[in-house]
């Protein structure tokens, strides 16, 4: 079964109310003892809300000891939406993303997010080891920036469905220990498969640890119950006590 864009599964909306989404980061709390952390981060256009019941309902009842982080990206004009604001990490233009397409500044300060968001989870004494980042689409290039550029040894890193901006890889990877796991629909034309494997190809060449690329024949740009599944052993095993 395919998760729809909201993170809702068909005829999962209660009532058919809209709900207002929050606009601000949401944590979920662990409800054992907090051993470690996933920041999920949303794609282009998305919101804390979007992919949360797909969280709840499919990975937080098997990670007890995981909590989670919904940071909300501000809105900002996006060209690929002729100049409309929406939430978004950086700006983009094209979908394909274009090769020479970077937005510095944006990414800067996307990627100064997150690191604050590790580094308030290492103050609350979580080994960045136990940290692990999760996104989609553009979350998820946010997220595999992060990990080119970080300082701290992060538990790993899941693309759902993301790409590497070619002009990320200029810089030195500074922590080439990160697991990274890379899931990817074989028909998705917004993100098309071939840059996943370009990316992943670039990452076995400096990433000491394992990189791991699941593809899911048919799949858009979006996910379903197997990927769900394969991020769910993933996390499982990077966060076993």
């Amino acid at each position: 079964m395919h998760w729809h864009g909201n993170g809702t599964r068909p005829n999962s909306r209660k009532h058919g109310k809209k709900i207002r989404p929050p606009q601000q980061t949401v944590v979920i709390p662990a409800s054992q003892r907090h051993t470690a952390s996933v920041i999920f981060v949303h794609g282009l256009g998305q919101n804390t809300f979007t992919w949360r019941a797909m969280i709840l309902e499919g990975l937080v009842p098997n990670l007890p000891h995981v909590e989670w982080v919904l940071p909300q990206a501000s809105d900002k004009r996006v060209t690929y939406y002729r100049d409309v604001r929406r939430p978004s990490w950086f700006n983009i233009a094209t979908l394909p993303p274009g090769d020479d397409e970077f937005d510095e500044q944006g990414i800067a300060e996307s990627v100064a997010v997150i690191e604050n968001l590790i580094l308030a989870q290492i103050h609350r004494g979580i080994d960045a080891r136990r940290i692990l980042l999760v996104g989609f689409s553009q979350g998820a290039a946010l997220s595999l920036m992060v990990a080119l550029s970080t300082l701290h040894d992060l538990g790993g890193v899941a693309s759902l469905s993301g790409w590497i901006p070619p002009r990320a890889r200029d810089n030195p990877v500074t922590s080439p220990h990160v697991p990274i796991l890379w899931c990817h629909g074989t028909a998705d034309t917004e993100i098309p498969l071939t840059r996943a494997e370009d990316a992943v190809a670039y990452l076995r060449t400096h990433f000491r640890e394992r990189v791991q690329l699941n593809t899911y024949p048919g799949l858009q740009h979006t996910i379903n119950d197997d990927e769900v599944n394969d991020l769910l052993a993933w996390l499982v095993e990077r966060t076993a006590r």
